[in-house]
Order: C-alpha cells, then structure tokens, then sequence
C-alpha cells in the first residue's frame, strides 16, 4: 500500500513505510552533517591511498640521484611533504568523520526512537492486544540502532572501498593500462561474489540469530517460573528443556558459521590471488621495462592496500544486510496505517454534563462475530448504572466502545450529544476514568502513579486522594513512602494496593464519567465497604457505569441493564428487576454469597446468555468471574 493511502492519526509523524525511505527520512533531518561526515571519509580514503603514489615519487627521486648524500633531501622536499601531508591528512580527516558519528549517532538513535515510538501511541487496542509489549519495546530499539549501523556501514566501511578501488585504478592506469585493468576486474569480480555469498549467507545468520533469541527466552521464561519449577521439583527438567534449546542453537549456529567459513575460504584465496598475481605481473613489467621500480612499488603497495580494505567484504556485507533488515521488521510492524484515526483539524470536546445514547449501533469484532444489532439506549447525565450478565453477554464490548477502544460499523454513540467519533480520542479519554478490575501501574513512584490522573496536583492533593482511597495509611508504613518505587507493573504492591492506588489516581483526575470494572473485588471486606461509601461520594454528579459480577455492589445503583447475547433483556432498578421475577431476579437468586455465577445452566437459563467471546486480550472488561468472598458488604 502506498503511503498517500495510510491512515494516518493527526499529530503522529509521517514515516515512511518502506526500509529505504524510512532511513531516508531521518537522513534528512541531519542532511548536512551526513554530507560532512561523507566528504571527511572520502578524503581520509583518499589520503590512504595516495600514500603509495607519495612513496613512489620518493623512491623515483631516490633512484635518479647520482650520489648518496644528505643534500638529497633538498631534491625531495616536494614528495616528502606530500607524504608527510597525506599521513596527517589520513589522521585528520578520520577524526573528524569519527567526531562527527559519536556525536551524530545518539542523536540520531534518540530521534528514530522519538519518532516511532510517537507514531506507535496511535495505534488502536486491538492492535496492541495482538502484539506483545516487549516485542513491540524490542522492535524500537532494533529500529533505531538498525538506521544508524546502516548509515555509518554506507559511510564509514562501503563508500571508503568505493574511493580505495576508484583511486587505485587510478593511479594505477597512470603506470601501466593492463596492470590496471587486472585489479579492476579483480574488484569487479570479488565484489560481485562477495555479494551474493553474503546473500546466500544470511538466512543461515538469521536462523542462528532466531535460535539464539530461543535460547535466551527459554532461560527468561525458566528465571522467570523459578518458584513454580522448584516447587513443583522441576529444576532437572528445567535443565534438560535447556539442553535441548541449546542443541537446536548450536545445529543453527554450526550451519551459519560452516558457510561463513567457505565465505573466508574465497575472500582469502582471493586476497591472495591478487597479491601474486599483481606481484607477478608487476616484475613481469618490470623485467621487461615497462615500468619502472618505483611504479613497481606503487603497485604492490595498492594491491596490499586493497586487500586490506576487501577482505571481509562479505562479513560487511552479511552486517549490511542485517541491519536493513531490523530497519525493514520494525516498519513493517509498527509503521502500519492507523486503526482509529480522528478527524483531522477537530476542536477538543468539553464533557460537562456526561448523557450517553446509543442510537442504532451495530458493532462486530469481524464479519463472523456480530456483538450488538441496532443497539438503542440513553443514559441521562449523572445516572449511576449497573452492567450485569454472563460472560461474552455485551457488557465489556458495551464499555469498549464507549472508551472508544473500536469503532462501531453502524449508528451513533453520543456524549452530550456529541458524536465521540467527532472528538479528538484524547480529549475523549482526559473526561471518562476507568478503574479496572487489574491494574497496571507504572514502574515509577507512589506519588508519580497517583499524580498521574492530574498532572498538575500538588502533592497535598496526592495525599488528599491518598487518603479517600484507603491508601494513605500502608504508603506511608513503606519504607520511602509516597516516593517509593512500586516495581515493574506494580509488582511489589498486593492486588489490594494496586487497587487502591488506581482508585487514588481516579478520585485525582475528577472526570466527569466514571467507569468501574469490580473496583473493589480485590480488597477485604472492612476496606471494601470504606472504599464503596468513598466510590459513592465521588459518584455524585457523575455519569457512573459499573460492571459487576458481585450483584449486591450495584444494588443501590439509579438503574441496572441486564446483557444477554448483545442485547439489552432487562433494564430497570433493583427493586424493579426483582418485582418481574425475570432475567435479574434469576441471576439474584442464583448468586452465591453475592456473585454471579460463570455461566448459565440448567432450567435456570435465562435467554442465550452465552455468546461469542470478545477478544480474551481485552482483559474482558467487567466480565472476568472473581472467587466468592464470604465477608463481602451487602447492600439493601
């Protein structure tokens, strides 16, 4: 697909999505730099090569001296100098290409790295719940530093052979036409097999890079389920599924490195095809006269020089090819069109009131899995309203869309009459507050995470939130408070914490929709029933939506909408759903100690409650059945 036909987030940069031009692009930016860095690589090359020309001069005018006396060097002065001004030159002009790429190269990995990590924000969550976060991490990094090494293996390896073969021939045209032509065809030949040896060369590399990246996971996985293995007396089974991942990385690495071997076999046959036959060749002129010995020199100096510079052409080569293609796996994974893209040029929306309608909305995850069918329904401003049903019933595909995690293929959804695909999604997302049922924090403070539902609190506001969410009292019985690190994804904190720390961050943001996801499920009964009387403070003059299994948390609610199938079966108050003897007051009487069961079953099945699964990577919003708990608060 071209690039004029992406879909394209506004705000996100325009990359290119083919290798060659995603390098291309960044090349742009520092077009100058690269340019000086260019003209400095060519002149020390040059200056390299034209040492041999240097000492020929010296040794012509060594030979055509009469006598053997100091006053020689008068005669040599202009030689010398060039000599002496090449060898400097080389230095020189070297240090300032390698001053150039060490200042160069962070900067332009920082920027790649910028650059695509802004564009990868943009994409939908369906798109991240299909790709692993550490990959996608992994694929940045590569990336970057895929852009750089090709750019400093073009500048700094190939374009230096380019100039050492261009002015070798050169030079050697000046002493003797066929010498010349012999070291041409030569580079010709070499350079051309180089190429298609490393060719042939890199799907072995890349299978021994696959098998080595095996190797590596199955260790992280095996540190990683350590407890599990020893627990289970595993530790000797861990060892031997080891074995085997290595006796498959080194079957791999053997095959890559054997045929890397046959590569070095020809570039040193090589190599030493031309040092004999321009050795040869050259004495053969000599003897002969057509040259004399300081061209004979110049030219076994250049052959020797050449080696040097194209002897591992190929390992180059094979580089080469690598880093082109972590440039090309990362644009094809991340520099794909845009899932949910705004309109372009929208104004942000305000959210004062919070009404939600649905009008006429239809909505499947793929052709074969249609979730809602012409889905009608209002929710007035400020209405607290409980979600129930069984799982794959609607309800986390319902609060979905309302997050604008999809797009719906049909009708409307409506906050303050506002379509939500005519707002900015960031706009939309800074005035509705989730609390999931899971929370993720961030490796980053206490007091960072909870100031992340406002960045401008202050730090009493922190501790204000701190304190309505029953956190404020084990954060400060941490060592570090509130500026203690909470691990990756909040590790060193109970589910009970993190919990109430993505409470605290709720009660910080204010938004004016709130969405719970059984916000409570995971803290005891004495702290949940103080955290509900703080929910319910904080839902005054909110438009509240909570997904429960735990019927008896979403009792007090305004009104309860029972989902079946994706469609709405039962939409009233507690008492009234109870009064009908229906679909809620069935699922209330077989709940136990307040909670919903998985799944229907028996007589008691209550329409076709069981319908296609939402993707299992959403975390199934509210729908994810919780172990009973036998101390839970009821509400009458």
């Amino acid at each position: 697909m071209a690039d004029t036909a992406f879909m394209r987030a506004p705000g996100s940069p325009s990359l290119p999505s083919t290798p060659f031009r995603f390098i291309l692009y960044f090349v742009a930016r520092y077009r100058w730099w690269y340019a000086a860095m260019v003209l400095f690589e060519t002149l020390n090359a040059s200056c390299g090569i034209l040492i041999p020309y240097a000492l020929s001069r010296i040794i012509r005018s060594v030979l055509g001296a009469e006598d053997q006396t100091l006053d020689l060097i008068v005669v040599l002065t202009l030689p010398i100098m060039i000599f002496i001004g090449l060898s400097i030159g080389e230095v020189v002009f070297g240090r300032l290409a390698g001053a150039i790429q060490i200042r160069l190269g962070p900067r332009q990995r920082q920027n790649v790295t910028r650059q695509i990590y802004h564009y990868l924000q943009y994409h939908s969550h369906s798109y991240f719940s299909n790709n692993f976060a550490g990959a996608l991490a992994h694929r940045i990094s590569e990336t970057s530093m895929g852009v750089t090494q090709t750019l400093w293996s073009l500048i700094t390896e190939f374009w230096p052979i380019v100039i050492v073969f261009s002015v070798s021939i050169f030079l050697l045209l000046g002493a003797h036409f066929k010498l010349a032509l012999f070291v041409c065809l030569w580079a010709i030949a070499f350079v051309s097999v180089s190429y298609v040896l490393a060719r042939r060369c890199q799907p072995y590399a890349l299978k021994a890079s696959a098998a080595r990246s095996e190797t590596t996971g199955k260790i992280v996985d095996s540190v990683s389920n350590l407890t599990s293995a020893r627990l289970f007396a595993r530790l000797g089974f861990e060892r031997e599924t080891l074995e085997h991942a290595f006796t498959r990385e080194m079957k791999a690495i053997r095959k890559s490195n054997g045929y890397s071997e046959k590569v070095r076999w020809f570039q040193f046959s090589a190599a030493a095809l031309l040092k004999i036959g321009v050795l040869y060749y050259a004495l053969t002129l000599w003897g002969s006269g057509e040259i004399d010995v300081a061209d004979f020199v110049m030219a076994v100096s250049l052959s020797l020089l050449i080696i040097t510079e194209a002897r591992n052409l190929s390992r180059r080569f094979l580089e080469f090819f690598e880093y082109i293609g972590n440039v090309a796996n990362g644009v094809q994974t991340i520099v794909r069109p845009h899932e949910l893209v705004d309109k372009p040029m929208v104004p942000a929306a305000v959210i004062k009131r919070g009404a939600i309608e649905f009008k006429g909305v239809s909505f499947a995850y793929n052709p074969t899995r249609q979730v809602f069918d012409s889905l009608d329904l209002s929710i007035p401003a400020g209405q607290r309203v409980g979600l129930v049903g069984f799982s794959g019933s609607g309800k986390s595909s319902f609060v979905s869309l309302i997050l604008r995690l999809y797009d719906i293929q049909q009708g409307q959804i409506l906050i303050d009459g506002q379509d939500i695909r005519d707002m900015p999604q960031e706009s939309l997302h800074s005035q509705l507050s989730l609390i999931p049922q899971d929370p993720s924090l961030f490796h980053r403070t206490l007091r960072d995470n909870i100031r992340y539902g406002r960045l401008d609190a202050s730090d009493q506001d922190i501790v204000d939130a701190a304190k309505k969410a029953y956190a404020h009292d084990f954060i400060t019985q941490i060592s570090g408070g509130y500026d203690s690190m909470v691990g990756e994804r909040g590790v060193k904190l109970s589910g009970g914490q993190r919990q109430r720390i993505a409470i605290a961050r709720v009660i910080l943001k204010d938004a004016p929709i709130l969405i719970l996801d059984e916000a409570t499920s995971s803290l005891d009964s004495i702290t949940e029933k103080a955290i509900q009387d703080t929910l319910d403070q904080v839902m005054v003059g909110k438009t509240v939506l909570v997904v429960a299994h735990r019927l008896s948390t979403i009792a007090h609610l305004d009104r309860i909408l029972v989902f079946s199938d994706g469609r709405i079966v039962e939409d009233g108050s507690h008492q009234q759903l109870l009064a009908t003897g229906g679909a809620y007051w069935q699922l209330w009487s077989r709940q136990s100690n307040g909670f919903l069961p998985e799944e229907a079953s028996g007589a008691a099945h209550v329409a076709p409650l069981v319908a296609a699964e939402e993707p299992r990577s959403e975390r199934d919003i509210g729908d994810e059945v919780n172990p009973p708990d036998r101390s839970a608060t009821t509400y009458t």
